[in-house]
């Protein structure tokens, strides 16, 4: 009898220890072993537990609908800004409430209300055969569409939320009727049909199957540091070019991966603790490891792969656009017979 007690009591210890342990619960669409470690971190420095559940994003953005006030979610993270837009929409999210957070990130990589912080960058930029294109270093955009590419270009699907993203930024800059006529151009250019991912473009160029392709720059990042021969091989038969270089242009399109606490959040100071070190340098790192992205926060060194694309000039609409424009650019993609 007193060693069922004890033993009932000591179950409840345990519970109630478990049950008043710190702790954060994370949903991300991000899937990269460095983001274990970068979390295993922040409960080393803090005590803060992280609970994981990893999905995609909009799987996890429809489990934390379902799930209600009841939901155990804390933080939400995703890539792309068009993602972050979905969750909006979805009204899940609150407004983060961080000083540090507001210094550490520029603006343009935060939501104007509060929604969500952007973590890292990504840059869609222009993968070329220099042997193939003169003056390459000085290409835009909105080259792409000239005639003198014709049959030169390749692109993934417009399904991909990465191209619907540029086309959202351009929505943005130069607005939707240049920006129909730039898809219609691009697509009039296109040396076949869309397929595959930005890996398959980059891959296309250094076999000539076309001259240019859209590609975000960590896929090519990744080819020239990796392990497979065949892409090593490919990877040094192209260039990556930042766009709209110019002294009177915007700019490269700049995405990112970023992070917002729902609305809901049971462990809400935690959440808003967990974002505030995943902006610090230190964490940083893990990102610009994990995937060769670019940091948000400016004091981060980059990776040794990425110094050698050099220094570029960003876009500097607020990522916001992207996901504020994505219905029209789908619109327009579809239109110009982008497929």
């Amino acid at each position: 009898m007193k060693s069922n007690l004890l033993l009932l009591i000591v179950f409840s210890m345990l519970f109630i220890s478990c049950a008043d342990q710190e702790k954060v619960n994370v949903y991300s669409a991000r899937h990269y072993d460095t983001d274990q470690e970068l979390y295993a971190e922040f409960t080393k420095k803090t005590g803060i537990e992280v609970n994981l559940i990893e999905g995609g994003s909009d799987e996890l953005i429809e489990r934390v609908r379902s799930e209600g006030v009841n939901s155990p979610a804390d933080v939400l993270i995703t890539v792309d800004a068009g993602r972050l837009w979905r969750a909006e929409e979805a009204d899940i999210l609150q407004p983060i409430e961080s000083e540090i957070l507001e210094d550490r990130v520029p603006a343009e990589f935060r939501h104007p209300d509060g929604l969500w912080v952007g973590l890292s960058k990504r840059v869609r930029g222009i993968v070329v055969n220099p042997d193939a294109v003169e003056n390459y270093e000085e290409l835009t955009y909105e080259d792409l569409a000239d005639p003198r590419f014709e049959g030169r270009v390749c692109v993934r699907s417009s399904n991909n939320i990465y191209n619907q993203s540029l086309v959202a930024s351009m929505i943005e800059t130069i607005g939707a009727e240049a920006t129909e006529e730039w898809a219609e151009g691009l697509v009039a250019n296109f040396a076949r049909d869309p397929q595959g991912g930005d890996r398959d473009q980059i891959r296309a160029v250094a076999v000539g199957a076309c001259d240019v392709a859209i590609s975000n720059h960590y896929y090519l990042a990744a080819m020239m540091t990796g392990n497979d021969e065949a892409d090593i091989e490919a990877a040094s038969k192209v260039e990556f070019v930042f766009p709209n270089q110019g002294e009177d242009e915007r700019g490269a399109h700049i995405n990112i991966s970023g992070a917002g606490i729902l609305k809901n959040a049971p462990n809400k100071d935690n959440a808003v603790r967990f974002l505030e070190y995943l902006t610090t340098p230190e964490a940083q790192k893990y990102f610009i490891s994990g995937n060769n992205e670019y940091p948000v926060n400016d004091e981060a060194e980059i990776a040794e792969v990425l110094q050698g694309f050099g220094e570029f000039k960003s876009d500097a609409v607020n990522v916001s656009a992207l996901g504020r424009n994505n219905p029209e650019a789908i619109q327009i993609m579809d239109r110009a017979g982008w497929r």
